[in-house]
């Protein structure tokens, strides 16, 4: 899995989910499994940071869209930071920034949690 990687911080009560290259239909599924094993193993304070991403399709929107409810719904939520003005204006252009919040860093998004 080289365009993700997880990092548990123990005794905290966020993950990071570092996302990179390309989040298209053909990685998209495995950003699915990502975000699977983190709800699985109830730890549904989720920051994803796009810091290294170079393109996104709708295939890769579609996973958050995909796991907020139930997130939420657990008590946890998926907060998105570290994005290019590119990949900003992707999200931005769908209305993301009103489901979501997002961070100019992963620290902002810590703090919110």
């Amino acid at each position: 899995m080289e365009n993700f990687a997880v990092q548990r911080v123990d005794n905290v009560a966020y993950s990071i989910l570092k996302v990179g290259g390309f989040l298209d239909a053909h990685t998209a599924p495995q950003l699915e499994d990502a975000i699977q094993n983190l709800v699985d193993e109830n730890r549904c304070k989720i920051i994803v940071s796009f810091t290294d991403l170079k393109y996104i399709s709708s295939a890769g929107l579609g996973v958050f869209m995909g796991f907020i409810e139930q997130v939420r719904n657990m008590g946890g939520d998926i907060k998105l930071s570290n994005m290019t003005p590119k990949i900003f204006r992707v999200f931005d252009l769908l209305g993301f920034p009103t489901l979501y919040d997002i961070f100019d860093d992963e620290h902002e998004a810590i703090e919110k949690f």
